[in-house]
């Protein structure tokens, strides 16, 4: 049997990848994605904007709130999560605000 460089890639063939904003990180192992769409309208062909929620599997817990993050389509993990982190494209460098008590 011949050895390939990454046999991981070979074996899972074509997945859907997305690119997103983390909107949450709250979950343990568990992001929240909002993936942007844009299309014309079929009717009116005005341009609309459509967001969609993907919740992520992100092992190492790398990735947080306003980071652009590049999502994989995997096996079902859970009852919503159907997805995995690849990647943090683009870290948020604007600081969080802590909520008062």
């Amino acid at each position: 049997m011949a050895e390939t460089a990454n046999p991981t890639a070979t074996a899972r063939g074509h997945r859907k990848q997305r690119e997103g904003e983390v909107i949450s990180n709250k979950m343990a192992k568990t992001i929240v994605v909002r993936v942007q769409r844009r299309f014309p309208h079929p009717r009116f062909r005005k341009v609309v904007t459509a967001y969609k929620k993907f919740y992520a599997h992100d092992e190492k817990g790398e990735a947080k709130p306003g980071d652009r993050v590049r999502i994989e389509e995997t096996r079902p993990l859970s009852k919503t999560k159907r997805w995995r982190l690849i990647a943090v494209v683009v870290r948020n460098e604007a600081e969080t605000p802590v909520a008062a008590a």
